[in-house]
């Protein structure tokens, strides 16, 4: 449809960033793991092991304070109240802060008397994990923080300083490990120090933006409301619990694979996992980009965005991840060889059967991601948490005691696909269950309420890409105007106004640069109050800055503006994650 092409363009637009975002945990793992098996043996791979709980730990926290801040934010700022933007950002930067203090106290403890702690049988393991739990402590505070800070500025339009903090990471965290690592031979130690340094770095690239109190969000102690720590935790808490899940799930599937296959299922798995993780970044780069869409959405309650969000996740995304999960499997037999060589080794069947089965994991996954992001921007936690239940344990863990027996690893890798499975029947099942029928549309299927934003009959949707679609929407408006009983005066402000800003848009904004633009226009009629809206992704145009300076213009310029400036009851300009969104609202009686 031609009014999604600029939510699928704007979140097309976010995806590179976002999914450089994603690949700093990735590119940490790969890289310490290269210099652990070369340069300081297996026992420092063993050490690296251990902590990895630990770590898991730590990552869902960070998801957790990150999903809930960024979805009330994103709330926040499709409602145009950037006092709850502030707080909220400010609130998140403060919590994020107390609890990595925290979390780096036991860290530090850990450092200090881990090494007298059986951990692991082997005294020198024990050893090497107190050298890198102490060089992990350095690494929380940046990590905890930074990670917030990553969040907001995408909202604030800044994702390149992200995206440089990013690089500068990945290309710091090579050199660190080279240097601490092979040269200095820190050994444990250096593992952990390389990545926390290298983190500090990208953590202070990202603060300038939060320092001046000019800025739309920056750091304060000053006004918090402290109440709303707790909203950022219970939005934020089932996506973190995904996780908690899935290291359930992946305990569980590790004693039945070694129950019934024995260790070498376990190599295999862990080879094809480890790999894959490489384009795992890519569907979590969607989800991070649909949650800042979809957050925004809800916020202004603008239904056909909402819908055109998920719209571009099922009809976009899954379609790419489709052709790159084929191009992995077609690639199984040359990806195994990168782990072992024998093909008459039975870990080498199994890691190709590994390549050949769990790719197809990616596009499933877009489903029950989204869904559950959806319900989580939209309070419904319940349906949310019983998704993750079912599809981080549940599903995986019966699935492979059924076909464990009989197809062997195999048959846990197309465990993990059949789970994939019940994300989609679960939604249909909650959207029939919701709508008291079969859902017939994507509206039906995302189950929104009656109440939110405006039905389709109260409201209407256009798309102007060029002139003549703009000179045919003054003639639109007052005919939907006439239809729904607006009086004759609003609906002539209305149109003069929505006339002359598509047209400044489609005159100015689109020739300012040669990429392909377009404007959507909502016009959507409440009770007592016409409301319009124009989205673009044009060059930033401020409508409030403007009228400012037209006092020092001529009077018979910018009639449109002028005249709908002084009856308006409201107008609002923001710039949302690169989107011109100016909204107007007139207040009058109807015959509706």
């Amino acid at each position: 449809m031609e009014h999604a092409k600029l939510t699928q363009r704007t979140m097309f637009r976010l995806l590179p960033v976002q999914i450089l975002l994603a690949s700093v945990g990735m590119v940490n793992g790969i890289v310490s793991s290269l210099f652990a098996s070369n340069f300081v043996g297996v026992k420092a791979m063993s050490a690296v092991g251990l902590y990895s709980p630990v770590n898991l730990a730590v990552v869902a926290v960070t998801i957790m304070l990150v999903g809930g801040a960024t979805i009330i934010c994103g709330e926040h700022i499709g409602r145009n109240d950037p006092g709850g933007v502030q707080n909220i950002f400010a609130l998140d930067v403060v919590v994020s802060g107390i609890i990595a203090i925290i979390v780096t106290v036991g860290h530090l403890m850990f450092g200090m008397i881990g090494s007298f702690v059986a951990i692991a049988d082997d005294p020198e393991i024990n050893s090497m994990l107190a050298m890198y739990v102490l060089g992990q402590s350095v690494s929380i505070f940046p990590l905890f923080v930074g990670s917030q800070l990553s969040a907001f500025l995408s909202l604030d339009n800044k994702g390149k300083r992200a995206t440089v903090a990013s690089l500068v990471y990945i290309v710091l965290n090579f050199i660190l490990n080279y240097l601490l690592v092979r040269v200095l031979r820190l050994e444990a130690l250096g593992l952990a120090l390389a990545p926390s340094i290298g983190l500090w770095v990208y953590f202070l690239i990202q603060v300038p933006c939060f320092i001046s109190k000019d800025a739309p969000m920056h750091f304060t102690f000053k006004g918090l409301n402290w109440r709303d720590s707790w909203k950022i935790i219970k939005i934020g808490a089932p996506g973190a619990a995904g996780n908690a899940y899935h290291a359930v799930r992946g305990a569980v599937v590790n004693s039945l694979i070694i129950a019934s296959i024995g260790t070498v299922g376990i190599s295999a798995s862990t080879a094809a996992n480890s790999f894959l993780s490489l384009f795992w970044i890519i569907p979590d780069g969607m989800l991070v980009v649909s949650r800042m869409m979809i957050s925004v959405s809800v916020g202004e309650e603008d239904r056909q965005s909402l819908i055109d969000v998920m719209r571009t996740a099922l009809y976009n995304f899954i379609p790419i991840l489709l052709v790159l999960s084929f191009a992995i499997m077609l690639m199984a037999e040359p990806l195994t060889r990168l782990y072992y060589r024998d093909p008459s080794d039975p870990v080498y069947m199994m890691t190709m059967m590994g390549f050949r089965i769990l790719p197809l994991c990616m596009p499933l996954s877009i489903i029950m991601t989204h869904f559950s992001c959806y319900w989580q921007a939209s309070d419904r936690r319940i349906p949310v948490h019983i998704l993750a239940l079912l599809d981080g344990v549940v599903g995986t863990v019966v699935f492979t005691m059924l076909l464990i027996g009989s197809m062997g690893m195999s048959g846990v890798y197309l465990a993990n696909v059949l789970n994939g499975l019940i994300a989609p029947v679960f939604v249909l099942i909650y959207a029939s269950i919701y709508k008291k029928g079969f859902p017939k549309n994507l509206d039906e299927l995302m189950a929104i309420p009656k109440g939110f934003g405006v039905p389709v009959y109260g409201r209407i949707d256009l798309n102007l890409q060029d002139m003549e679609s703009v000179i045919g929407v003054s003639s639109t408006l007052q005919e939907f105007c006439q239809e729904r009983g607006i009086d004759r005066r609003r609906a002539f402000f209305a149109s003069l106004f929505l006339e002359e800003m598509a047209g400044n848009i489609v005159k100015h904004g689109f020739s300012a640069d040669k990429k392909k633009h377009n404007v959507r226009v909502c016009i959507a009629c409440r009770p007592d109050t016409l409301i319009l809206s124009l989205k673009d992704d044009c060059v930033p145009f401020n409508i409030e800055q403007r009228r400012q300076m037209m006092d020092q213009e001529d009077v018979t310029k910018n009639i449109g503006i002028r005249l709908v400036s002084g009856v308006a009851s409201e107008m609002h300009y923001q710039n949302i994650l690169g989107l011109n969104v100016l909204s107007i609202r007139l207040n009058g009686s109807t015959n509706m």
